[in-house]
């Protein structure tokens, strides 16, 4: 394939082209370089690009052949599934927790996806009402810790960097006090607790059913409290 000279930004750069010289626009992204003797080829929206008339359609040995590089959020999403997909101890409760406000304070729920090590899978989700954000995050995780018992090593997926601040790094709590008190106190003299920042949105199936469910709790204005015998202690 051909390619054109374009500006991007008020930069030159050299743009994938189809034989008739109109760019060649995959999922509204072309591919760009720099410079030709740059092998690192990068992705830009069409729109964002503007033709240069006046220079010629160029060969495709203009550009020496490239390797895609990662854009900014290619490479977030893969920190996301990084941290989802690190390995954790051998009989490890998992829980994947999301809270979700329509407006903040506004209507708020959680959702929980609790996994045992055999397997056994519970969901739950919570309609709280006026709450913040952060409130719905937190009760996500409390909810979930009551489906798994105190002796088991666990591992919480959350997208809350303040729930793993607060619960997990000592920060100091400057609101919801008593919240964070009472899920304190549940996480106390726990073996082997992980808090998992797993970044929302990024394909994890469970971290996106979580975040479905909290998203129910509050269109259905109701809250499910599930069952996964046997708890123990």
């Amino acid at each position: 394939m051909p390619w054109r000279v374009a500006i991007l930004r008020g930069q030159k750069v050299f743009a994938r082209a189809k034989a008739d010289g109109s760019l060649d626009a995959q999922g509204g992204r072309v591919e760009i370089r720099y410079k030709p003797s740059d092998g690192r080829a990068y992705q830009a929206g069409a729109r964002n690009l503007e033709i240069d008339e006046t220079a010629a359609i160029l060969p495709e040995d203009h550009c020496v052949p490239g390797q895609a590089v990662a854009s900014k959020a290619d490479k977030k999403k893969s920190s996301g599934l990084d941290a989802h997909l690190a390995p954790v101890a051998k009989g490890s409760w998992l829980a994947y927790t999301d809270g979700a406000c329509s407006g903040n304070p506004g209507p708020a729920g959680s959702g929980y996806v609790v996994v045992a090590p055999d397997g056994r899978m519970a969901e739950g989700w919570d309609f709280l009402g006026e709450a913040t954000n952060n409130v719905a995050e937190l009760t996500g995780i409390q909810h979930a810790l009551t489906l798994i018992p105190k002796h088991a090593p666990t591992v919480i997926y959350t997208d809350s960097q303040y729930a793993i601040g607060v619960l997990g790094k000592g920060w100091k709590a400057k609101a919801n006090q008593e919240l964070i008190a009472d899920i304190r106190a549940m996480l106390k003299g726990r073996a082997g607790l992980d808090f998992v920042y797993v970044r929302g949105h990024v394909g994890v199936p469970l971290n996106e059913r979580a975040d479905e469910l909290a998203r129910q709790a509050i269109t259905q204005r109701r809250s499910h409290a599930p069952t996964l015998d046997p708890v123990g202690e």
